[in-house]
């Protein structure tokens, strides 16, 4: 499985961001397909994801109502539309599948992960 990230930049706070994760290799019928970021320093964190049997999603709950996950099945394409973007946003975003189900993604239970793309929130 190889997982290509793409659309970060520099935006100001506000300011809205559409990241796009270009899927090859998911031949599987269960699993889940996410979002994860990480600052340098600091531990990585789930941000959102999709269960790709029944299509329902989880967020982290600093980005509830800001940002909205999707999957293009027949693209296999992940992306994840980021409004009103706060500073605490910035970070490397990379996108990560886990086996079954997102209760396995959301325990950071990752069997592949890409190269992120960086996102940078500053005014």
């Amino acid at each position: 499985v190889q997982l290509q990230a793409s659309g970060g930049g520099l935006v100001q706070p506000g300011g809205s961001l559409t990241l796009s994760c270009v899927a090859s290799g998911l031949f599987l019928d269960r699993y889940a397909i996410g979002w994860v970021r990480q600052v340098p320093g600091k531990d990585r964190e789930g941000v959102a994801c999709i269960d790709a049997a029944d299509d329902t999603t989880y967020y982290q709950d600093s980005v509830k109502d800001r940002f909205t996950i999707s999957w293009d099945s027949a693209d296999a394409t992940l992306y994840l539309q980021m409004n009103s973007l706060q500073l605490d946003d910035t970070a490397n975003y990379y996108c990560a599948t886990a086996p079954f189900n997102k209760q396995w993604w959301i325990r950071g239970q990752y069997d592949y992960e890409g190269r992120g793309t960086l996102v940078t929130v500053s005014s």
